[in-house]
């Protein structure tokens, strides 16, 4: 049994996600944290690029010494949940911490990633899994996460491209969307969701509700289009 996974995310009203050039004033991260805890999930997961904006100083590369399992590592301080959960098939993020907001960092790997990369994360304290390769299978990386490390909900929260392969796969149970008041407009930018390959996917409305600064908070149940595909790469 897979965890069961809400997207969260705010965006322009014409979803855009990328907040250069928007009003202060009108982006509220402290709206977006508080829906964020409300949800009361057990970990939250990002692609490698949203993650790496998290990073701490410069790479510090580690040369493995030994040959490590491709099984599931958990790093002693990790405790129980929730998760920042990141999927980084080629081993290329090198965050240098091993918390982020607080939360215990979990990276998603493909069978492909280096040793060198394993004890780097070893070192860090970083927990890792494997989920296939060269693409991860996002069927598999989600039980696991229940499996091991106890993930029964999972939000979900970008990059689009991130959340465009977990609706590809029909792996999305539910949409949380902040809606601020901007109209971005701006070419070429990131949306909520990217690359979806099978069309539109059809929404069942929950709620919608306003909240400070003219926030609107839209809940939808995302109506399940069967078996669509579950491979993604980066």
């Amino acid at each position: 049994m897979r965890p069961r996974v809400i997207l969260h995310m705010m965006s322009s009203i014409d979803g855009r996600i990328t907040p250069e050039g928007w009003p202060a004033s009108a982006a509220s991260d402290e709206v977006y944290e508080a829906v964020h805890r409300a949800l009361a999930a057990d970990g939250w997961l990002v692609g490698r690029h949203t993650m790496d904006e998290f990073s701490q100083g410069a790479p510090r590369p580690v040369s493995a010494d030994r040959s490590y399992p491709r099984q599931a590592w958990k790093a002693r301080a990790a405790g129980m949940g929730p998760y920042a959960v990141c999927l980084d098939p080629s081993g290329r993020l090198h965050l240098d911490r091993d918390r982020v907001n607080g939360d215990a960092v979990v990276a998603v790997l493909s069978d492909a990633v280096p040793d060198d990369h394993l004890a780097e994360l070893r070192r860090d304290g970083i927990s890792y899994l494997f989920a296939g390769g060269p693409k991860l299978d996002l069927v598999f990386a989600i039980c696991a996460l229940r499996a091991e490390f106890g993930v029964e909900t999972l939000l979900l929260e970008g990059g689009g491209a991130t959340n465009g392969a977990f609706l590809c796969a029909d792996l999305v149970d539910e949409i949380s969307l902040l809606v601020l008041p901007i109209a971005d407009g701006k070419p070429g930018t990131p949306t909520t969701f990217d690359g979806n390959r099978f069309g539109a996917s059809r929404l069942a409305l929950i709620s919608a509700t306003p909240l400070a600064g003219d926030i609107i908070h839209l809940r939808y149940h995302v109506l399940p289009r069967g078996d669509l595909g579950t491979m993604a790469g980066e």
